[in-house]
């Protein structure tokens, strides 16, 4: 490690004007940034940790929307949502192990964007919209490519606003040390039609799987997917499988979450 500053704000009003000082970071539960500064491949002079702002913790449910605090941790995710939105749930207590869920939070995930997190796919699927400081941006213009979202310099996620699906469900091929996706696929079947979200497998970062949910907005059955496949090309491809082994598993995966989902 390195030496730097840290200070814990206690309102995002005090976090924004942090941020606004030279080479300022913000932290969240720091299950990403601080292996990163460890290796050195971030060192900021300032972090600014969001852990002691209440207002950014919390789960709401009115008028058919789920609305979670963007500094929540995966844990209280989990037990929050399992009866308004049980899919969402069982994704987040499947992330990591119990230290990073009860240090990771959402709204440090999204921020982020890892290619192979779990809850970029939630947030696509389910029309999220992603709420800062001082705007609101809808997911399909929130997902920028791998590691690369809408977020401008110190704006800050305040919260994720969530539509609950008619129904729902997340399958992940998980890589079994990191417990990272090498494929994950959320579905949710609204009234107006079934979204399909993959992680996990492209270069590019999460996205949506349109073929997919044209079919399953026809016919919402495994079946409908038969026949259909996303190419190989621009699939990630390493030492846990080939581009065309993640795009196999999108297809497998999606057909699994249709069933969980029922």
């Amino acid at each position: 490690m390195y030496s730097f500053e840290i200070v814990r704000p206690k309102s995002v009003a005090d976090a924004v004007t942090a941020l606004g000082g030279e080479e300022a970071q913000a932290l969240g539960g720091g299950q990403t940034l601080i292996p990163s500064l460890k290796q050195r491949l971030a060192s900021p002079a300032t972090l600014v940790s969001l852990t002691a702002i209440e207002e950014l913790k919390g789960v709401s449910s009115e008028g058919g929307v789920l609305t979670i605090g963007g500094g929540t941790t995966h844990g209280t995710v989990a037990a929050e949502t399992a009866s308004s939105y049980p899919a969402l749930a069982a994704l987040a207590g499947n992330i990591g192990d119990p230290a990073v869920r009860n240090r990771g939070t959402i709204g440090g995930s999204l921020a982020n964007n890892d290619p192979s997190a779990c809850y970029p796919a939630a947030a696509l699927a389910s029309g999220a919209t992603i709420v800062t400081n001082s705007r609101e941006i809808a997911a399909d213009d929130y997902f920028q490519g791998m590691f690369t979202t809408a977020l401008e310099e110190g704006e800050i996620i305040t919260a994720v606003k969530l539509p609950i699906p008619e129904k729902a469900a997340y399958m992940k091929f998980e890589q079994p040390a990191s417990r990272f996706a090498l494929v994950g696929v959320f579905v949710a079947k609204y009234a107006d039609g079934v979204k399909v979200a993959v992680t996990g497998a492209s270069e590019e970062g999460v996205f949506r799987w349109s073929e997919a949910e044209a079919a399953l907005s026809s016919d919402f059955s495994a079946s409908a997917l038969d026949g259909l496949s996303v190419p190989a090309d621009g699939m990630i491809g390493d030492l846990h499988g080939s581009g065309a082994y993640r795009a196999h598993l999108v297809a497998v995966m999606t057909k699994r979450a249709v069933t969980a989902a029922g």
